[in-house]
């Protein structure tokens, strides 16, 4: 099977190809290729015996470049997103939403017979958290967020290419937060910029907590993440995936993972208000979408996942959030990432 995937050396990207070196180990025949705009920096685990392409898929004729690219291709799995820079929504969007519809169109023009996204608890709408929702809850995002609008649009443009493919297995994961320790460094600055983790102790603890009750939300581990992707990929699935581990976490549990000795309700407004004031002051990298999305975002069900797949996660979400916090706290990374590059 030639598996090519998108966004490769990213967090998710990097995860996958772990997981495909241990189904190589263990006899699968596989030949993996990865597309990044920039090529690791050293041949190292897991980025060896990979055959790397540099594109952009965002850019103007990219197209005929990923057509190439995808000839002879079983499978394309696109992780390529981009979080920053959040001031330029125009470049975010080229990426996310056009990058998009170039791979699926190069698919197409490949003949490439299964596609496999990523797409996000984001791309749904609004929903109460106290009930989960199933795949089959309206996707039509929280537009106060910039990611979530684009999640939206790209299972969009998901739903036209699967009508007009008919042929085409195509599968899309949502999951939730992925966390791992080597994403640290990237996650601080995505979220918190390039100064803010420096101050950031080995072990990040908080005093108090100023989290509103409508936090709350749903993690798993890049591993366990990579692990559905390769069983949607091996057993060439199709339709839609929740992913995420147990428990839910809400402010009470992340309070407990922070060491905060109380947690301080605040109103989303009053939150908001802050996030967009010091965003727009350029004092931390978080717009205040990640707010509202936060507090809208559903609660998922993942028992299709489970049952459809045979997936259940190693990891419990507390593990995945204590392991970045670590991987923040420490400057962790991958050697060879450009995206995961160490603090």
């Amino acid at each position: 099977m030639r598996i090519v995937i998108t966004g490769a050396t990213g967090n998710a990207g990097t995860a996958l190809l772990r997981r495909l070196a241990a189904a190589k180990a263990e006899g699968e025949d596989l030949q993996i290729a990865g597309i990044s705009r920039r090529h690791p920096e050293s041949p190292a685990p897991p980025y060896q015996d990979v055959e790397w392409h540099t594109a952009d898929i965002g850019e103007p004729g990219a197209v005929p470049r990923l057509e190439a690219i995808l000839q002879g291709a079983d499978a394309v799995v696109h992780l390529a997103w981009q979080i920053q820079p959040n001031h330029r929504l125009d470049e975010l969007f080229r990426t996310n939403v056009t990058g998009t519809a170039n791979v699926l169109s190069a698919a197409g023009r490949a003949g490439v017979g299964h596609v496999v996204c990523a797409s996000s608890v984001g791309s749904y709408s609004r929903a109460d958290k106290d009930r989960r929702v199933a795949e089959d809850w309206p996707v039509e995002g929280i537009q106060g967020s910039h990611y979530s609008r684009h999640k939206a649009q790209q299972e969009a443009l998901l739903d036209d290419f699967e009508a007009a493919n008919p042929a085409v297995a195509v599968a899309r994961l949502r999951p939730g937060l992925i966390f791992q320790k080597e994403a640290g460094s990237e996650i601080g600055r995505y979220f918190l910029g390039r100064l803010l983790p420096r101050a950031i102790p080995p072990r990040p603890r908080v005093p108090l907590l100023p989290v509103p009750p409508q936090f709350v939300f749903q993690a798993v581990h890049a591993d366990d993440v990579a692990d559905a992707y390769w069983r949607v990929l091996h057993q060439r699935a199709a339709g839609a995936f929740n992913v995420a581990a147990e428990p839910v976490i809400d402010p009470n549990a992340l309070g407990w993972l922070l060491g905060a000795r109380r947690v301080m309700p605040l109103p989303v407004a009053v939150l908001r208000a802050i996030v967009d004031l010091t965003w727009r002051a350029r004092l931390q990298a978080t717009d205040a979408g990640w707010v509202d999305m936060a507090a809208g975002a559903p609660v998922m069900d993942t028992t299709r996942a489970r049952e459809e797949l045979g997936w259940s996660p190693g990891h419990s979400s507390l593990e995945a959030i204590a392991e970045v916090l670590a991987g923040l706290g420490g400057g962790s990374g991958v050697a060879g990432s450009p995206p995961l590059q160490r603090r």
